[in-house]
Formats: C-alpha cells, structure tokens, sequence
C-alpha cells in the first residue's frame, strides 16, 4: 500500500508511532500501542489494521515487534474511562505506550487530532495509520492486542457475543446487555450501558 502523503518535521531514527484501538466499544479497555520502527529493517504490508484481513495482522503483529527497535502495548481501564471520558483515557494511554518504550523516541507522532500532556517532541497526524508507517505499525499492534483480549473475555463472560463483534454497540449485544446485565467491564458511561444500569435499578 502506498501511505498518503505526509511530510513530517523530524528526520532522525527514532521516531515513534502511536495509536489507539477500542474507543467506541461500550466493554474493555482502550487499548494503545507505541512503535519506532527500524529503517534498516523494512516491513512489508504496512496499512491502515481496520482494512487487514485478521491473518495479515496477527502475521504483522509477529513481525513488528521482531524488527522494530522498540515498541510497546498500553491501556486505560473501563474504571479509568467513565472517570475522565473516553477522550482523556485515550491519551493517558497513548503517554503510558510511549513512556514504556525501552529506546526512548526523540519525536512522536500520534494518529487523530490531539496530543497527550508529555515533554516528547511531537505531532498529531489525522489519519495518521493510513500516512506514516510507524502509526500504521502502532495501529496493527493495538488492533491484534485488544481483539485477542475480547476473544478472551468471550469465554469469561459468553453469551454477549465479543469475540464476534469485539465489544461495540451491535444489536446482538445490546441484547445480550437486556437479557444478561452489565459486567464489572462494562463502561458504566457510556449511553447504552447507562441505560441498561438505570432500567435495572427501575426493575429490582
């Protein structure tokens, strides 16, 4: 794939990329990742996660985090999301990815509109997974990492359906909210998911 143009500030090698997965699902935490990859390492395939197949990513999961010189996998709990809202969460995560990478980045870049409060040198990118291969490498590792953890909590809480539609608002969930309840990783802010909590409340 060919990224859509992008001139970026900095021109050095460690450059980091910075993405989020999992704001709009009404369950489980956003997810971030931080990548700088290596240019003495190239990978093939880069692009936006949400237009992968699953297989091409979980190969490219494998593959970034064996040729990047370093990257990182962070998050902000359901507790931490209706807190401060899904916006702020988000860029509390993306700080902690890039404060955990082992080689610490001279210059960040980070997918969408807004930058967390940090001392990094750094750039906001609107579309940025589908302009800068390091955001796109940042995207693929959050996408993998969260949809591996719905998979997961499918089993500890089946019958909502997240390994299938991986925690968003889908008709089958919300039926499953109605018929099951909320789980304790439920964002209890969300409008859905407060709707269901009041209704219960009304039926005890």
């Amino acid at each position: 794939m060919l990224f859509l143009p992008f001139v970026c500030h900095y021109s050095g090698h460690l450059l980091a990329g910075v993405d989020e997965v999992g704001r709009g699902p009404l369950i489980g935490d956003v997810v971030t990742a931080a990548v700088i990859l290596d240019p003495a390492k190239p990978i093939v395939g880069l692009a936006d996660s949400k237009k992968m197949t699953e297989k091409k990513r979980e190969l490219l999961f494998d593959e970034i985090q064996a040729k990047a010189i370093a990257w990182s996998i962070a998050r902000a709990t359901p507790a931490e999301i209706d807190a401060m809202n899904i916006l702020q969460a988000s860029l509390l995560a993306m700080k902690r990815a890039v404060e955990a990478l082992s080689v610490q980045p001279e210059y960040v870049l980070v997918d969408g509109n807004k930058l967390p409060q940090w001392s990094y040198q750094s750039e906001a990118v609107v579309k940025g997974d589908a302009r800068v291969a390091a955001i796109s490498a940042a995207s693929i590792l959050a996408k993998v990492q969260r949809d591996r953890e719905m998979i997961s909590l499918d089993e500890q809480y089946p019958g909502y359906g997240l390994s299938e539609h991986k925690g968003y608002g889908t008709a089958k969930h919300l039926a499953a909210l109605r018929q099951l309840g909320v789980t304790p990783l439920h964002r209890r802010s969300f409008a859905p998911v407060a709707a269901m909590l009041v209704n219960q409340r009304l039926n005890e």
